[in-house]
């Protein structure tokens, strides 16, 4: 039996230069006047899912029904029927929006020829949606500053209060519990006002092999109460970077976190470094531009992502757990980001996920 197929998603998105240039950029087709394609462009190939190496014009039967009708109309009538959305898909592309026009070569004269011109409409979709999430996040960003804010006041009482009631209390455990998880609470709080008020990381050089080693003792309760072996291979023999070690903890820890969750018990961490050579980052801070970066690769053999749920992963708001918030992947490839970083993720259902982060190092 072939294992599943795996899934690979990039978190690069589309910037909007990208995608304004894909909804302008238009692909014509030209129909002669005896029903056959004279010619196309590449930019009509892609769109219609044609291979850039297949020679052969396509014959107007093979083309989409809707685009078949349009062209038949204008030639058979001499003028435009119109324009329209049709809804494609492609092996490849997979299902897109187009807006399309059939043009008459010599308007009012039948027979003459036509032009078909063909506009992908997804791009401007997909900024459409990524406006509302960002609207989305204002809103809920604003609210959660107000509410952390009132939430920190009300703690720094409660903490007083509570320190001296467990000054006069002997059970030691106890007293131990409540105060961890007081400062539990107080940083809980201290990263939601930072993801509201995009926090400015305190940056400088740190090793990261150091806040690897942190981020796992902070999560090792979790890893003994599964019984989930880490094995740790750091084999990256320059690990100093420019960075905020506090938000680089919180994204390893994140990422362990979701691992966990993905396991069952006796599970596998695998939490790896090494160095990968690449082009000088331009615009870094000081040193920071050897040329080469640092790979930490963690990877689980638990449960895996389901293909649906891959492209998906780090938008907001967006979460299979009862509980969750779809705000922790955000918040990681946010922090890789703001360190000049890529994150990327491999998933095969039923055997594991693997997340690459790649970070520059400094000389």
């Amino acid at each position: 039996m072939n294992p599943p197929p795996r899934i690979t998603h990039a978190t690069e998105n589309l910037s909007f230069a990208d995608m304004l240039h894909d909804g302008l950029a238009a692909g014509v087709i030209l129909i002669d006047g005896k029903k056959k394609v004279a010619s196309l462009n590449s930019r009509a190939r892609d769109l219609l899912g044609l291979s850039p190496d297949q020679a052969a014009l396509p014959s107007l039967a093979a083309m989409p029904a809707v685009l078949r009708t349009m062209a038949r109309q204008a030639l058979s009538l001499g003028k435009s029927p119109g324009d329209r959305q049709v809804q494609l898909t492609t092996g490849e592309r997979g299902p897109a929006t187009l807006h399309a026009s059939a043009i008459p070569l010599q308007p009012g004269r039948k027979n003459s020829g036509v032009v078909l011109v063909l506009n992908d409409l997804t791009p401007v979709q997909q900024i459409e949606q990524h406006i509302q999430q960002l609207d989305r996040l204002a809103s809920i960003g604003t609210l959660a500053a107000g509410i952390a804010h009132e939430i920190k006041n009300a703690l720094v009482a409660g903490k007083t209060f509570v320190d001296l009631l467990l000054e006069k209390h002997q059970d030691a455990e106890l007293v131990e519990i409540v105060r961890r998880e007081m400062s539990r609470i107080d940083a809980l709080v201290s990263r939601m006002r930072n993801f509201a008020g995009s926090p400015r990381p305190a940056f400088r050089e740190v090793r990261l092999h150091d806040i690897l080693d942190q981020s796992l003792r902070f999560v090792q309760p979790q890893l003994e109460g599964k019984l989930v072996s880490v094995n740790r291979s750091f084999l990256a023999s320059s690990d100093i970077l420019h960075g905020d070690d506090y938000q680089l903890q919180q994204a390893f820890v994140n990422l362990s976190l979701n691992a966990l969750e993905a396991m069952g018990s006796n599970g596998n961490l695998s939490v790896a470094t090494d160095l990968l050579p690449a082009s000088t980052v331009p615009d870094g801070p000081p040193k920071a531009a050897t040329g080469t970066q640092l790979r930490l690769t963690i990877q689980d053999n638990g449960i895996g992502i389901p293909p649906e749920h891959m492209a998906r992963l780090f938008e907001p708001f967006f979460t299979t757990k009862p509980n969750g918030t779809g705000l922790g992947l955000l918040i990681t490839r946010r922090i890789i980001q703001e360190h000049r970083g890529t994150i990327t993720v491999e998933s095969q259902p039923g055997l594991g996920t693997c997340f690459q982060i790649n970070l520059p190092v400094l000389a």
